[in-house]
């Protein structure tokens, strides 16, 4: 499956077809496993419809026994050694953005300035 063709919407809707998959494989009703994890049945079909909470998809695999699939969900990356260096062992919270987005919003405040004459 190519995901990279889909839309979120469809994505989700994918994660949510395979979680059910996976219920049905281990033969729960979709109550027992919305009672299991403290949801509504009918926001456990949200979920399987892709319009759940992601903290919701979280409890319900780990009812399910794969809690395993949200670590290769999102793997753990790490800075190379010379980012690290960089840094000089700080840990990096903040992104400095590509530069032409502020470069652009400076030339639109100064046309701005400038259209302004106060």
């Amino acid at each position: 499956m190519n995901m990279k063709s889909m839309t979120d919407q469809s994505i989700a809707a994918e994660l949510g077809r395979r979680i059910e998959q996976m219920r049905l494989e281990q033969n729960l009703t979709q109550q027992q496993v919305a009672d299991e994890i403290g949801i509504s049945r009918v926001s456990y079909r949200k979920l399987v419809n892709g319009t759940g909470k992601f903290e919701n998809i979280i409890a319900v695999l780990r009812a399910l026994g794969r809690l395993d699939l949200v670590e290769n969900f999102v793997p753990e990356t790490t800075f190379s050694p010379m980012e690290q260096l960089k840094l000089k062992g700080k840990t990096r919270r903040r992104a400095t953005g590509s530069g032409t987005k502020n470069k652009r919003q400076a030339q639109v405040n100064k046309k701005n300035n400038e259209e302004l004459d106060w």
